[in-house]
């Protein structure tokens, strides 16, 4: 059973891949400080730390000292149950999309048990790429006006911290006990084991895989696996490498 903790918004990192413009992030630090958001992740940040970015934080300057650099997304992600990719484009293998105010009440009951969600943000000028996307289990886009549907960071950053506010301002305070979400990294170990497997069998031929993992992938987001059904499926994964059918090919 999860422990319920203090305030969900604890719970909560905003994600900011491959950010451009320092200004960029000291505005995104100021529109989380005003909905009670903290934690900031920045994946290889182009300027940071930067002075314009402490001007631009308008006394936000706590969220951006509480930063988080990392390398990688997979580290900014690494112990989330619920990750969700800010995406306008419709992606071929997409994972559950959602509208802002569909998908906070969802992450706000996640983080109120104590697990661990992230919202992701992609370049100024070129959004989250494809493999970005993919490394996401949810996506939210933003509704705007087809005819001009320029949104700048901070601002799209600033709907969804309103969102995740509205949803902690109402009353959800008796949830039901849920099973715990295996984290994002969890998930990834699953999947390499999983290929690993395939592949040992000679079901998925490495040469030529076509698109059978991508495909794997999206079959098992949509059902938000849990951290026991991934002990599961590890557990089966290695009864069939060391089981019976391998000793007789060896």
């Amino acid at each position: 059973m999860n422990k319920p903790v203090s305030h969900p918004l604890d719970q909560v990192r905003i994600v900011l891949s491959h950010t451009s413009l320092a200004r960029n992030i000291g505005s995104v630090a100021r529109a989380m400080k005003t909905m009670g958001l903290s934690r900031l992740y920045l994946v290889n940040p182009k300027r940071f730390p930067d002075d314009e970015a402490v001007t631009l934080a308008s006394g936000a300057h706590d969220i951006l000292e509480q930063a988080i650099v990392v390398d990688t997304l997979e580290a900014a992600l690494a112990g989330c149950t619920q990750t969700v990719a800010t995406c306008p484009r419709v992606h071929e293998l997409s994972v559950p999309r959602h509208n802002p105010r569909q998908i906070a009440p969802i992450l706000i009951e996640r983080a109120q048990l104590g697990e661990e969600v992230a919202i992701v943000f992609g370049t100024e000028m070129s959004g989250m790429t494809n493999e970005e996307v993919r490394s996401c289990n949810r996506l939210v886009t933003i509704p705007t006006n087809p005819d001009y549907a320029s949104l700048n960071l901070a601002q799209a950053v600033q709907i969804l911290a309103y969102e995740l506010r509205c949803a902690v301002d109402d009353d959800i305070s008796h949830l039901e006990e849920k099973p715990q979400l295996a984290a994002h990294d969890d998930i990834e170990r699953f999947y390499v084991h999983l290929e690993q497997t395939l592949v040992q069998l000679e079901f998925l031929n490495p040469d030529n895989p076509k698109r059978l993992m991508p495909r794997l992938r999206r079959m098992f987001g949509r059902i938000q696996l849990e951290k026991l059904e991934v002990d599961i499926w590890r557990g089966i994964l290695r009864a069939v490498q060391e089981g019976p059918y391998q000793k007789k090919r060896d």
